[in-house]
């Protein structure tokens, strides 16, 4: 009997690069954790990236966001720079939300968005990559939010789950001009009709 774990890495070549120590001490802890041995029940741990651009992965970007706090960067460049990078991935929309004492001794909530980004229904849990994470900071814990809304298409196995209310315009083709306007090919032939000696 074997049981495999599939691990999605946004770092995943920074993981490999690395050796596999880190990977092993993973296999270990869940060995321990969950009584797994290598005689009747053996657990294997595949490591992956995920199936989109790392860019547009919330937990990627709630994980930069917090170790940018937590070396000192200020709230706003920290929010700014991530938000950025989101955004020139061609995302639809995001949202950052920070809770907590982010200065003085009041806690606070500030919500950073940027683009179009839904916030309800079925779509919503389709559509939107939700991340959360808590900072230790000196002055107390802060609460990270990042939604990203990355594409208005989505495919899922064989199908592709569009958003209820996109609407694809198609490139208008480079037809005849007698198939877009009927009455043109019936308008030369009445004057061909009435004038048979000129040229046509």
């Amino acid at each position: 009997m074997c049981t495999e774990i599939r691990i999605v890495a946004a770092k995943h070549d920074e993981l490999m690069e690395k050796g596999a120590r880190r990977v092993r001490e993973i296999k270990s802890i869940i060995e321990k954790r969950y009584n797994f041995n290598d005689e009747d029940n053996k657990v294997e741990i595949t490591i992956k990236p995920p199936d989109f651009d790392k860019a547009l992965c919330s937990a990627a970007n709630v994980e930069a966001l917090k170790f940018k706090l937590l070396t000192g960067t200020p709230v706003r460049n920290a929010v700014n720079n991530i938000m950025g990078g989101i955004m020139r991935r061609n995302a639809i929309g995001c949202t950052i939300m920070i809770g907590g004492k982010v200065r003085g001794q009041r806690a606070k909530a500030q919500k950073y968005s940027m683009g179009y980004l839904i916030s309800t229904g079925q779509p919503m849990k389709e559509f939107v990559d939700v991340s959360i994470r808590h900072v230790h900071m000196r002055q107390g814990v802060l609460g990270l939010k990042v939604k990203i809304m990355a594409s208005l298409e989505k495919k899922v196995g064989k199908t592709t789950i569009v958003m209820p209310d996109f609407i694809k315009i198609n490139e208008p083709k480079d037809d005849d001009v007698t198939a877009i306007v009927p009455g043109v090919q019936f308008q030369r032939q009445q004057n061909a009709a009435a004038m048979p000696d000129a040229p046509q």
